[in-house]
């Protein structure tokens, strides 16, 4: 090859190479900062060049990452159960969408032990993946099958984007445990309990889904919500910014109940369906501290939006007042979001 050396050939090779890969996977709406992006491997069960399974892929990753590495999955369905240790950061999951990436598992009984996905790690991306728990999913009509922690997804490090993903369960679906996180365009569904824990998160534009058939047994109601802040210095809470909160027609639903005393949800310009319980809310373990809980609903609309009948207790709260919540540095006061290797 004339006046082309042998390093600059194997360059352009491998840039028609990962053209090829990133054409064959999609990516996150433009990966606008991908240089940042060190290394890609790629989950294919059906090629014997690459990894087999999520699990393996992660297992690969060096303890101490610090460089972004990213490991595209192939559509299929991975029955199987994953998780990313606290010593393995800096990973981006990119799935080929939440209908062709599908990651599921049936573990039930306890929420620290049943979910599908745990994250113990901080610095993670996810993008096009759906997360499920298929534990008394199929089942959820017959009052034979008992209801029972199943967990999905537990996000327990800091630093997280989690973008246009899924996640399918029927009791305590999402696990948003601790630290910070970002959800955008996400479908989270569920019907008791089924988004909980004491992160500090925002989850902007996501769809919330209630999925049972009938009512649950021994439960009076559905829940969305159950957050877990424990005093006032707890910096946790739950914010839903122009979200859509449905369901089936055959159920109605609580927005949250306290789990801890100062459990703080925050409902704002988001559309509720006629699946909202007119009450919107208990106390629950907060019960006699209700000064303390920070439920707020500002600028929603929907049927299920009429707040004549919300307990006498729910939080009053100005546009200046919920502002500091819905603004991005709630979560993100030293600008990690817009040093992360994706455009979102």
């Amino acid at each position: 090859m004339k006046g082309v050396t042998f390093h600059s050939f194997c360059y352009s090779y491998f840039k028609v190479c990962l053209l090829v890969i990133l054409l064959a996977y999609g990516s996150a709406e433009g990966d606008e900062n991908s240089s940042q992006i060190a290394k890609t491997i790629i989950v294919n069960p059906n090629d014997a060049r690459y990894y087999k399974t999520v699990q393996s892929a992660i297992d690969s990753i060096p303890l101490q990452n610090q460089n972004w590495i990213r490991i595209l999955i192939r559509s299929g369905i991975y029955k199987e159960k994953v998780t990313i240790p606290a010593d393995k950061g800096y990973i981006y999951m990119q799935g080929r969408g939440i209908e062709k990436t599908i990651i599921a598992y049936g573990d039930h009984q306890q929420t620290d032990t049943s979910a599908t996905f745990t994250s113990y790690a901080s610095n993670i991306i996810i993008t096009g993946i759906t997360f499920k728990n298929t534990y008394n999913i199929a089942s959820i009509s017959s009052l034979a099958t008992p209801t029972k922690p199943a967990v999905a997804a537990r996000m327990l490090g800091d630093k997280y984007a989690i973008i246009d993903s899924s996640f399918d369960g029927f009791q305590d679906t999402l696990c948003d445990g601790l630290g910070r996180h970002y959800y955008k365009r996400c479908v989270i569904s569920g019907g008791i309990d089924f988004i909980f824990g004491y992160a500090q998160s925002i989850f902007e534009g996501c769809t919330l889904k209630l999925s049972i058939g009938i009512y649950p047994p021994n439960e009076p109601y559905a829940t969305i919500t159950a957050q877990g802040r424990q005093s006032p210095m707890d910096k946790g809470g739950f914010v839903f910014k122009d979200c859509t909160v449905i369901g089936n027609g055959k159920v109605k639903a609580l927005l949250g109940r306290a789990w801890e005393p100062y459990a703080r949800v925050i409902f704002y310009h988001s559309n509720f369906g006629d699946a909202i319980l007119p009450i919107g809310w208990d106390a629950w373990n907060g019960k006699g501290q209700e000064e303390h809980i920070t439920f707020v609903e500002f600028g929603c609309t929907g049927v299920g939006a009429d707040m004549s009948k919300r307990v006498s207790w729910l939080r009053k709260a100005s546009e200046k007042d919920v502002l500091q919540f819905t603004n991005l540095t709630f979560i993100d006061e030293e600008g990690w979001l817009s040093r992360l290797p994706i455009k979102f």
